[in-house]
């Protein structure tokens, strides 16, 4: 369904996300693709929680900033894991992935996207929040997982559309596509009032 706010707009999602791309691609939205500048991940330390993925959406934002003519609306976002009171972010190589999934086995954690829309004339952020369960993971299921996917670029070292989310999560409280990283229902909605 073509949304009619949106036909004056050329659409611009600048993600390197190949799950975001794809996700947006499913909501049946025209958009072309912009890499965002997602190696500066560093965030205040006083902030928490939804107030992380929003302010690194809304910074991702602000490097875009020439793209912010008339005719364009930009979409950024970005996801984090949140476990026990800190932030689990994106593995800086396998052993760290491991370590991270040792980390979620067993327990529940609540994956953040933050979101933002912006024009030349208007800017909106918004979050998803998803609780997921996960089972207990033996080290063999662990090791298997890290060393024939690729956890290096997700947040918690996994993607629950691959194997370790169909044979680890119990249960997700929320949106799944939220913990895929693009909370598409939401996005939606917000893309209909822009």
């Amino acid at each position: 369904m073509k949304l009619k706010n949106l036909e004056h707009y050329k659409i611009i999602l600048a993600s390197r996300s190949p799950r975001r791309h794809h996700l947006l691609k499913e909501l049946g939205i025209e958009f072309d693709i912009c890499q965002d500048n997602g190696d500066d991940e560093e965030f205040p330390p006083h902030l928490r929680k939804e107030e992380i993925p929003i302010f690194l959406a809304e910074k991702k934002m602000n490097a875009m900033s020439q793209l912010l003519t008339g005719d364009h609306l930009v979409i950024t976002a970005d996801t984090i894991v949140w476990l026990n009171g800190e932030v689990i972010g994106k593995p800086i190589d396998l052993n760290e992935a491991g370590s991270m999934l040792s980390k979620l086995s067993g327990n529940m954690h609540t994956v953040y996207t933050g979101v933002c829309i912006a024009s030349a004339f208007k800017k909106i952020s918004f979050y998803s929040k998803t609780d997921v369960y996960f089972r207990e993971l033996s080290a063999e299921e662990i090791d298997f997982y890290v060393k024939h996917f690729k956890p290096l670029d997700k947040a918690g070292a996994y993607g629950v559309q691959e194997w370790i989310g169909y044979i680890g999560v119990r249960r997700i409280d929320g949106s799944y596509f939220n913990v895929m990283g693009l909370p598409v229902q939401k996005l939606f909605v917000e893309l209909s009032k822009f």
